[in-house]
């Protein structure tokens, strides 16, 4: 069976998977205007880093092309207030931000060759944002096969691999990043069971990995999240693999909330932390974790569960993520290649590498 396709341009939009009604319905939605794709990704209608990084790069194109500006100066300046729009969705993940600095030179790089007096300026300027949308796409694809077979050769060939949250297809819109890794492995004849912990509040393991597990037979077995230690300690587990959504230039990750506990007591066990994401995902500008924003969500997503109250009337946090140190991450596992220690000089080596 195929992974799952949580996001897709069409003429008529960009038709979303609306991930927050899985597992019970399978709905989609297409979104035909980008303030509404800007939506989407802040309702986490779409989430995970990279799958967020399309949408982005979608709905730019989709403003783009409905835009009413009957020149080029008039485009530019509709289409950096489209891109600040989807900008603001969400502060953590940067492939947001990625996706939307590519589009932007894209559209400089179209302008720049245009001429502004020709008929079909606009339009082509329209259609190769679009195309570059549909890149992104694309290369995601690609990019999650390649973190894949790399990831593969570092899983245990027969055992138990826990992760974190969702990194799989619902995230990225190829295979996934960790599930990527985990897919690959299957594929290549490892026998592997997969420990998913729930993954509170949003119970994206629960609702989204466990359900991406399954539909294509792998075996898991689903944890609370407070099983996490007991599970390490008696488990068996081989390794751990999880996605991310901002790698600082010193191997710092952020990834959602559970992870850096988990990275902590993984040391503790002896079991081998790998994360599993795409160069575009690396922030080689800021030098460490404290730099990376998180995003704090509706204290509601704590007290209620589907809108039914769980907790008396208090005050609740909910952080939406947190940052392992790089000295508990074994390796980087990326589409160039493993990173290892010292992340500084090895991350900074794979991003400085030619595509491909």
């Amino acid at each position: 069976m195929q992974p799952v396709e949580p996001i897709v341009w069409t003429q008529e939009g960009v038709v979303m998977l609306d991930q927050r009604r899985l597992p019970g319905e399978v709905v989609y939605h297409t979104y035909t205007d980008y303030r509404h794709v800007a939506g989407a990704i802040k309702d986490m209608v779409i989430r995970g880093a990279p799958a967020i990084g399309v949408a982005a790069a979608m709905g730019a194109a989709l403003g783009a092309r409905q835009s009413h500006a009957q020149t080029i100066p008039e485009l530019r300046a509709e289409f950096l207030q489209i891109c600040d729009v989807l900008a603001k969705t969400r502060p953590t993940a940067v492939d947001l931000f990625w996706a939307l600095a590519r589009m932007r030179r894209k559209f400089d790089a179209e302008v720049a060759k245009a001429n502004p007096a020709a008929a079909g300026a606009l339009p082509r300027i329209r259609e190769a944002l679009v195309e570059e949308a549909l890149a992104v796409h694309r290369e995601r694809r690609e990019q999650d096969e390649a973190i894949g077979h790399f990831g593969a050769a570092l899983m245990p060939r027969d055992g138990r691999v826990m992760t974190q949250c969702n990194a799989g297809a619902l995230a990225t819109g190829g295979i996934g990043t960790a599930l990527g890794v985990i897919r690959v492995a299957v594929r290549e004849g490892h026998k592997l069971e997969i420990l998913v912990p729930e993954t509170r509040p949003y119970l994206q393991g629960a609702r989204l990995t466990a359900w991406e597990l399954h539909q294509e037979g792998i075996p898991l077995k689903l944890i609370t999240d407070n099983m996490v230690g007991h599970t390490l300690k008696t488990g068996k587990i081989g390794a751990i693999v999880v996605g991310a959504d901002r790698i600082a230039a010193n191997g710092d990750t952020a990834n959602k909330i559970g992870t850096y506990p988990m990275a902590v007591l993984a040391r503790e066990h002896d079991v081998p932390f790998y994360v599993a994401a795409p160069l575009s995902t690396l922030d080689l500008s800021i030098p460490n974790g404290e730099h990376i924003p998180i995003e704090q969500r509706p204290q509601e997503e704590v007290t209620h569960l589907r809108g039914v109250r769980i907790a008396p009337d208090v005050a609740a946090e909910n952080p939406a993520f947190d940052v392992t140190p790089a000295k508990f991450i074994a390796a980087i596992i990326t589409e160039r290649g493993v990173a290892r220690a010292p992340f500084t000089e090895t991350l900074a080596k794979l991003a400085q590498e030619p595509a491909g």
